[in-house]
């Protein structure tokens, strides 16, 4: 059976936010540290730590609610899987909930938001769009 980490990384996300998680446990990559840090640098996630072992390591995200207690990560969705790959030109690069949202871009720069990536004029895989 084939699993799709980033799948299962914005999963994790999405439900411990349901749950009303104040953090949530997720196995590193440098593709999710990549998107963690884009979370954190646009106020979706407050911060997060790397914690090394013998194996991968592990993510530990604090998540960010606000004052009613709702989570600030409204929708959070995967856009390219990986039966349907969706890549885009700079141009054409879609943006979430008009520009009030992010969608994460996997260019041959590294990851980055849409408008970096229309910034910069490249292209890549469409990742997931939040709001």
């Amino acid at each position: 059976m084939q699993t799709d980490p980033v799948s299962d990384y914005l999963s994790r996300l999405r439900n411990a936010q349901r749950a009303g998680h104040r953090r949530v446990d997720v196995p590193a990559s440098k593709l999710k540290r990549a998107m963690t840090k884009i979370l954190v640098d646009k106020g979706y996630v407050n911060r997060f730590i790397d914690i090394t072992d013998n194996k991968q390591g592990v993510l530990r995200l604090f998540l960010k609610y606000d004052a009613y207690g709702q989570p600030v990560i409204k929708k959070i969705n995967r856009v390219s899987k990986p039966g349907l790959r969706k890549y885009s030109v700079s141009e054409n690069i879609p943006s979430s909930y008009n520009g009030l949202g992010i969608v994460i871009v996997s260019t041959s720069q590294g990851v980055m938001t849409d408008k970096e990536a229309r910034k910069l004029n490249v292209g890549g895989e469409i990742l997931c769009t939040v709001y």
